[in-house]
């Protein structure tokens, strides 16, 4: 009676394994169903920041959600110094120099 069980124990272990292998059919892929945060379009501004919010995992904040914050402000954030570096300086944004200063 022992050989029997230990032989259906055998056989339910190896059934298991070769199920979690996918031998049995493929696994369906992961499908990530955690919330994103929902920001509009374009130009972000602080109050969309403010009200911004992650998925919670179990190791804090979704990596691939604050990444991708992280690079649309980035670029968001180029596009404005590059806007600012080819605007010319006219005479009323030079400084003005004290006439009672020698260089």
């Amino acid at each position: 009676m022992v050989w029997v069980l230990s032989a259906v124990v055998i056989v339910i272990i190896g059934a298991a394994v070769m199920a979690a292998s996918g031998r049995f059919g493929a696994v369906p892929p992961v499908v990530d169903d955690r919330p994103a945060p929902d920001l509009p379009p374009g130009p972000l501004g602080p109050e969309d920041l403010r009200g911004a919010s992650f998925a919670v995992v179990a190791r804090g904040y979704s990596m691939a959600q604050v990444d991708s914050l992280l690079e649309r402000l980035a670029g968001q954030l180029g596009q404005a110094s590059g806007r600012a570096e080819e605007e010319p300086t006219t005479a009323s944004e030079e400084p003005s120099q004290d006439p009672g200063m020698t260089t």
